[in-house]
C-alpha cells in the first residue's frame, strides 16, 4: 500500500514531483522554499516504497562541488486507479497510471438510472476493467466516481443529480460496498477541472475556469492553485446564473438560468418550435444551423450570448488567467455556432482587464471525464488537500 501522508511537507514533495517532474531535491527546495533536508526526509518514504525513483543525472551542481543533483521521477505504474464517468445512459471506465493516463477504457450501457441498478453495471464494469491487466487488481485501490449535480466530496452523497433524477443518494457507500475499492465521489465538472489543473491545460496557472458546454452548462474553478468548491459544493455552478430575465424556467426553480437557454434540450426545444419540425434530432439540429437554416442558426446565436454573458460574470468575479471551454460531443460540434456570439458576448461584459483572459477550445471525450474521476482519487490519496 501506499506510505500514509503526515505532514504537508510529503504532500509537497509528492505532488511536485507528480505533476512538475522529473525534477531535482535542490529545484524542489528552491520551488517549495523547504530546506534540503526536509525534501529528503519527505522523500524518503515514497522512494522506499517505489513510488519515487532517482533518475541518474550527469550534471553537477552549478558549484561543481558534490554529487550530482539527481531528479526525482514518479514511477507511474506503482499504483493504478479506476474513474468512471456515469451518464444517463452509460457508464464510462477507464483504468490509468499515477500520472492518471489511461491505459484501458470500456464503456457500459445502462437500462435503468436506479442507483441500486446503476451501482450493479458499476461493479460488473470496474470487475471487466480491472481483470484487463493482472497487475490492476494486485495495484488498484482507489475508484473515483464523476457524476453531474450537487455532490458532497466528503460523505459520497450526491444530494441532487437531476440528468439521473437522484436526491440523497450514498453513492460512495454503495459502490465501496459493491466494489470493496476506496472510492471518492465528486461533481463531473471538477472532476475534470482535477485534471486539468495537475496534467493538463491548467498546469501552471494558479487560477483557471473550465467551462463545459452540452447537456448542462458546467464550471469548475481554480483559484490560488486549490479547485473552489464553496461552503455548499455548487461553487462554479455558471449554469445558473440568470442571463435571461423571466424566462425561460429551468429545472432548478431559478427563470432565466444559462442552462435554460443553452443546454442541450433547450436548444433543441427552441430549433423545433423555431423550424416547426417536432422530430428534429440535436444532432439534425446542429446540421441545420450548419446548413444555413436562419431559424436554428438564431436560436445557438442567443445560447452563445447567454454562455458569453455567464462566462463574463465568472471572469469579473475572480479574473482567471484562462477558462478551458470543453464539454460533449454535441456541445463540442456546435460550438463553431456559438463561438462568434460568445466571444462578442463575453467582451462586452467583461470587465478591464478580464477581456484578457484568454479562451483555449479543448475537445475532452467522456474517457478524459472518466480520467478526471480517477485523478481526483490520486488527489485524495497523496494530497492532504483531499483529506
Amino acid at each position: 500500500m501506499h506510505p500514509r501522508l503526515s505532514t504537508r511537507a510529503e504532500a509537497t514533495v509528492f505532488t511536485m514531483v507528480l505533476i512538475q517532474g522529473p525534477v531535482s531535491r535542490v529545484e524542489i527546495a528552491r520551488r517549495s522554499g523547504l530546506s534540503s533536508a526536509a525534501v529528503t526526509k519527505a522523500a524518503r518514504p515514497f522512494i522506499e516504497a517505489g513510488y519515487l525513483e532517482e533518475l541518474e543525472s550527469t550534471e553537477r551542481r552549478l558549484s561543481g562541488a558534490g554529487r550530482p543533483a539527481s531528479p526525482l521521477a514518479i514511477r507511474p505504474d506503482r499504483e493504478f486507479f479506476t474513474g468512471v464517468k456515469i451518464t444517463d445512459d452509460e457508464l464510462i471506465g477507464v483504468v490509468t497510471d499515477l500520472r492518471a493516463q489511461p491505459l484501458t477504457s470500456m464503456r457500459r450501457r445502462l437500462a435503468t438510472t436506479t442507483a441500486e441498478g446503476i451501482v450493479e453495471e458499476l461493479k460488473a464494469l470496474v470487475g471487466e476493467l480491472l481483470a484487463a491487466d493482472p497487475r490492476y487488481r494486485a495495484r488498484c485501490h482507489s475508484l473515483g466516481l464523476a457524476v453531474s449535480g450537487d455532490v458532497d466530496r466528503v460523505t459520497g452523497v450526491v444530494r441532487y443529480s437531476p440528468f439521473l433524477g437522484w436526491r440523497q443518494v450514498p453513492l460512495g457507500r454503495l459502490a465501496a460496498g459493491a466494489t470493496g475499492l476506496n472510492v471518492t465521489v465528486e461533481n463531473d465538472v471538477k472532476s475534470l477541472t482535477v485534471a486539468e489543473q495537475w496534467f493538463g491545460e491548467g498546469v501552471g496557472a494558479s487560477s483557471f475556469a473550465l467551462v463545459t458546454l452540452g447537456t448542462g452548462i458546467g464550471c469548475g474553478l481554480v483559484v490560488n492553485d486549490r479547485v473552489v468548491a464553496g461552503s455548499h459544493g455548487v461553487a462554479g455552478e455558471i449554469g445558473h446564473i440568470p442571463v435571461g430575465g423571466e424566462e425561460p424556467e429551468c429545472h432548478c426553480g431559478g427563470r432565466g438560468c444559462a442552462e435554460a437557454i443553452a443546454g442541450t434540450a433547450p436548444i433543441l426545444a427552441a430549433v423545433r418550435a423555431a423550424t416547426g419540425d417536432a422530430s428534429l434530432s440535436i444532432d439534425a439540429a446542429i446540421e441545420a444551423a450548419h446548413a444555413g437554416n436562419t431559424s436554428a442558426r438564431e436560436v445557438f446565436a442567443r445560447a452563445g450570448h447567454a454562455i458569453g454573458l455567464a462566462m463574463a460574470a465568472m471572469a469579473n468575479l475572480f479574473g482567471p488567467e484562462r477558462i478551458i471551454v470543453t464539454g460533449d460531443v454535441q456541445g463540442l460540434a456546435a460550438y463553431d455556432l456559438f463561438e462568434e456570439q460568445i466571444n462578442r458576448s463575453f467582451a462586452s461584459q467583461a470587465f478591464g482587464a478580464a477581456t484578457d483572459c484568454r479562451l483555449l477550445l479543448r475537445p475532452r471525450t467522456f474517457e478524459q471525464w472518466a480520467r478526471g474521476a480517477a485523478a481526483v482519487a490520486i488527489q485524495h490519496l497523496f494530497t492532504l488537500q483531499g483529506r
